[in-house]
């Protein structure tokens, strides 16, 4: 990518929201983030609440507590679900990161929901999830394997510039 920040905005005066999707237990967000920096991207990057029990607890702790498992996940689903929508729908670009750990049915959803309003979509994941994952693939623009590999897309994406190296 050109060294010249400010060619790089003044190609680009409003900048790309992004919203970044999935897997919230590594530190996947910070290194697009620092990426985006580096680089000098005029970017804008929201997420999910990735406090995992900020996320679960949100709906019983400003809606009132539930006695049953279902009630209390039920309304912090919801709360997130108007967080989640609202910011893909203000996205101009959304990746979907999916980890190896957990099945993140939530990622998943926001990847077709990305798809079904037509928002280009980059999905990142390991090569042993290629096969689990090939329908998802298929409804995305990209699909990688690094942070690394999003900062160089979203660099390509907003200047036509190929980057000098990717990692």
């Amino acid at each position: 990518m050109p060294d010249n920040a400010q060619t790089l905005n003044a190609m680009n005066p409003a900048g790309f929201t992004v919203y970044l999707s999935g897997e919230i237990h590594i530190d996947w967000r910070q290194d697009i983030a620092q990426g985006v920096a580096e680089a000098g991207l005029n970017v804008r990057l929201t997420a999910p609440v990735t406090d995992h029990a900020a996320s679960d607890d949100c709906g019983v702790t400003i809606l009132g507590m539930e006695e049953n498992k279902f009630w209390h996940d039920r309304k912090g689903a919801g709360l997130n679900a108007i967080r989640t929508r609202v910011l893909i729908e203000e996205a101009d670009l959304v990746v979907v990161r999916f980890g190896d750990k957990y099945k993140q049915w939530n990622a998943a959803f926001d990847a077709g929901y990305a798809a079904a309003l037509g928002k280009p979509l980059i999905i990142m994941h390991a090569d042993e999830h290629a096969h689990a994952l090939k329908e998802v693939d298929e409804a995305a623009n990209a699909v990688c394997r690094s942070p690394d590999q999003v900062v160089a897309m979203l660099g390509y994406i907003m200047t036509g510039a190929l980057p000098r190296f990717t990692r």
